[in-house]
């Protein structure tokens, strides 16, 4: 398309030169660019370039198991101990001033020059939402793959977890598919691999020593003793545990070449003809299915995954 950069400024046929804020220098030959406008009013350019494939590899090499949830964002096991990270609640801090401009902008004449202002400020609010959380989300992904290989996570059914009506506005703010995704390619670039696994795996019902199963444990119980063995456990720690040694069994039981990490990695075939409950189920021991990365990526995609690389 004969764009060019120039310092500060982006070259555009027919349009002329752009000034515009680089986030990062431009190497490599540039195929194409995408402008966008957001809902406030603000312009961005996905400048898509064609540079020599390599691998940023990271300095650990541990094997991580991550249990997501709502009141700590995810509790990460190693092997050795755990980490919990806490939910930030992104909307929850902007709940009252959304609040508050959304009323505003109800009461403001349709069509009229107050009511685009006020839109404007109720679209500045959602955006900045969005920022803090993909920003949180960023760095939280790059901390973790940079300290290890492989991770391993639940393959959680988020649309059928969105339809409690009690828990579908934290779902959705916390942003679970979205991490996952962010996990998959940093790990590709990095040659890890990402395994998850079944949704029907009894990670927090299961004990971490013995492998005794109970047959109920409801959400409000956090903590409880295994009946079989009589060791305490802490519910989210023991998942994280029970989630990393799973996804060791699956990867010893696949055997052959690794597979680079994707958003469709290592996983087991889900059951079909089954809901999503509240409940957790038995585990069912099913074959593995290795699914290959699909190199082509659309600019707009590109755009979301180089311009938010911490």
């Amino acid at each position: 398309q004969n764009v060019t950069v120039k310092g500060d400024f982006l070259c555009v046929p027919k349009i002329g030169e752009i000034k515009a804020v680089f986030h990062r220098l431009i190497t490599g030959t540039i195929k194409t660019v995408t402008i966008s406008k957001t809902r406030s009013d603000k312009y961005f350019a996905s400048i898509l370039c064609e540079t020599e494939d390599s691998c940023d590899r990271g300095s650990g090499n541990k094997t991580l198991g991550i249990d997501l949830g709502l009141k700590d964002f995810a509790i990460v096991h190693d092997g050795e101990q755990v980490r919990r990270y806490s939910n930030p609640k992104h909307l929850k801090r902007h709940e009252k001033n959304l609040a508050r401009k959304q009323q505003k902008l109800a009461r403001k004449t349709k069509g009229s020059k107050t009511k685009e202002r006020s839109r404007k400020f109720v679209a500045k609010v959602h955006e900045q939402v969005s920022n803090t959380r993909q920003d949180f989300l960023h760095k939280l992904s790059r901390k973790l793959v940079d300290e290890s290989q492989v991770i391993v996570v639940e393959n959680l059914n988020v649309k059928g977890m969105v339809r409690n009506r009690k828990l579908s506005k934290a779902i959705s703010d916390v942003g679970w598919g979205m991490f996952v995704n962010f996990l998959a390619y940093k790990l590709e670039r990095s040659s890890g691999k990402l395994v998850e696994i079944d949704r029907f795996f009894p990670s927090s019902k299961k004990c971490s020593c013995c492998g005794h199963v109970v047959d109920q444990l409801p959400l409000d119980i956090r903590e409880w003793d295994c009946p079989s063995c009589g060791v305490h456990h802490d519910r989210d720690g023991n998942a994280a545990l029970n989630i990393r040694v799973e996804g060791i069994r699956i990867l010893t039981m696949g055997g052959g070449n690794p597979v680079p990490a994707s958003r469709a990695c290592i996983r087991p075939d889900s059951p079909k003809g089954l809901r999503a409950t509240g409940c957790e189920a038995r585990s069912r021991h099913l074959p593995v299915r290795e699914v290959s990365v699909v190199h082509d990526m659309h600019p707009y995609q590109f755009h979301q995954i180089s311009n938010y690389t911490k």
